[in-house]
């Protein structure tokens, strides 16, 4: 694995924005490898997972199995000055939320991709989901 400290990549808050993106995309994969068929029921259900709370909650899961450079990284994400949370999120769910959203772009960034949906599936395990699925009866079917 390649050390996510090297002075050669973007900021922790571009990587933060660039794992935003990859945090929706591998809740949608997960959400539709999940039998979820209506883009109606996709998106409720992805907003469980995509929320500031949410990620927060995620980050708890997986601060622990980050190594130094991951840690050194999320923490550093975390602490950055200048965030533009929304009124509604606490500082310190949007400041988790970041940090997780950082070392998921730096290991995508890096190429790190089996890295990153290993965490990704660590941290998403244990959270519940809306309970109706969208299948055949419903006119999920394409």
């Amino acid at each position: 694995m390649q050390d996510i400290r090297g002075s050669d990549l973007p900021t922790p808050a571009a990587l933060a924005y660039l794992g935003d993106a990859v945090h929706g995309l591998l809740v949608r994969e997960m959400l539709v490898a999940r039998g979820y068929a209506q883009a109606g029921r996709l998106h409720e259900a992805a907003a469980a997972y995509v929320t500031a709370q949410a990620q927060a909650v995620q980050a708890e899961r997986i601060l622990p199995l980050l190594t130094g450079s991951e840690a050194d990284l999320y923490r550093r994400a975390y602490n950055s000055g200048h965030l533009n949370r929304p009124r509604h999120v606490a500082v310190a769910d949007y400041r988790a939320a970041t940090g997780w959203e950082a070392v998921l772009g730096a290991l995508w960034y890096l190429g790190e991709t089996d890295r990153a949906r290993k965490l990704f599936s660590r941290a998403t395990e244990e959270q519940s989901e809306p309970e109706e699925k969208a299948g055949a009866s419903d006119g999920g079917e394409i």
